[in-house]
């Protein structure tokens, strides 16, 4: 089997399961809108009125990490998880948190007694994290009641999830860190090719790491594409919610893409980006520059 890799876009099938079958050995797409969802909350304005009007709703980013057919792990518990445990037709046999932002975390809450009632699910996250679960209500109640096992990580440790099969880097990142701090993770599923997911970065000049060194270790990204660029939320001051404008992270890393170095997709969109259409004029600047946007059921696996 070579180390290839394909993606391409599971249409859903409004079954129990969305992806019934998965292969092993498979990165799924389980949501890319920002933190809040798309149509977004109190929004009126064309992009989230028209997306009611078609019945879209967006999920929120996520990921889905399956090492073998009976096994696979959750890259972060969004407000969405129910649906995205649904997708997958089985419960998951972790959970990893990149950070503590209310898209990040907050489907802990499903996992309570009010919920599924879990029984010690395993939940990585940093030791910053595991301290805000366990300090603050109600998420300390998931921890008094074993619905979750806290396994902190420290910055730049390889968490082995299935052997070697499948294991995670955990990469610190620059973010706006008011509860806790914010990694990347730096993913290994045997047949694939190495993976960065970094859905929330403030500014790429913020980060220490040599970002041709990362492009050597995971030559296949997914990042933060939450604005196109920096004028979408009108009178806002953007500088109290940077993220890297998809142009500017585009000007950044088009010459490794066009080399065939760096394959990236933009996902974390807030719902006022305009590549949520396929046929806007920043849709196709961005396929026109070699990089993509990724859509929810998207699966990256090996291929024969």
């Amino acid at each position: 089997m070579r180390r290839a890799i394909a993606a391409f876009v599971l249409l859903a099938a409004g079954c129990a399961a969305e992806f019934p079958n998965p292969m092993p050995q498979s990165i799924v797409v389980l949501g890319t809108a920002q933190d809040a969802g798309r149509p977004h909350i109190g929004c009126a304005k064309a992009c989230c009125v028209t997306a009611a009007a078609q019945g879209q709703h967006e999920r929120v980013a996520s990921l889905a990490l399956r090492s073998r057919r009976d096994a696979w792990w959750l890259v972060d518990a969004t407000p969405d998880l129910p649906a995205q445990v649904r997708a997958m037709g089985s419960l998951p046999s972790g959970i990893l948190l990149t950070h503590a932002h209310i898209g990040h975390y907050t489907g802990l809450m499903y996992l309570g007694r009010e919920g599924l009632n879990a029984r010690g699910m395993p939940v990585h996250c940093s030791e910053a994290m595991a301290e805000f679960l366990r300090e603050n209500a109600p998420w300390d109640q998931l921890v008094r009641l074993g619905n979750v096992e806290l396994r902190p990580f420290r910055s730049g440790e390889r968490i082995v999830l299935d052997g070697e099969r499948l294991s995670v880097e955990a990469i610190r990142v620059p973010h706006r860190d008011e509860y806790a701090d914010t990694h990347a993770f730096g993913i290994r599923v045997e047949y694939l090719q190495p993976l960065l997911y970094l859905p929330d970065l403030d500014r790429w000049e913020d980060w220490e790491r040599d970002l041709g060194d990362v492009a050597a270790a995971y030559p296949l990204w997914l990042v933060d594409g939450s604005f196109f660029s920096g004028d979408e939320l009108g009178g806002r001051d953007m500088s109290v919610i940077p993220h890297p404008p998809v142009v500017t992270t585009m000007d950044l890393l088009e010459e490794r893409v066009r080399a065939g170095r760096l394959e990236v997709w933009f996902t974390h969109l807030n719902h006022t980006n305009p590549l949520w259409d396929p046929e806007s004029a920043a849709a196709h600047e961005t396929a026109r520059r070699g990089f993509g946007v990724a859509r929810t059921g998207q699966l990256f696996r090996s291929s024969d």
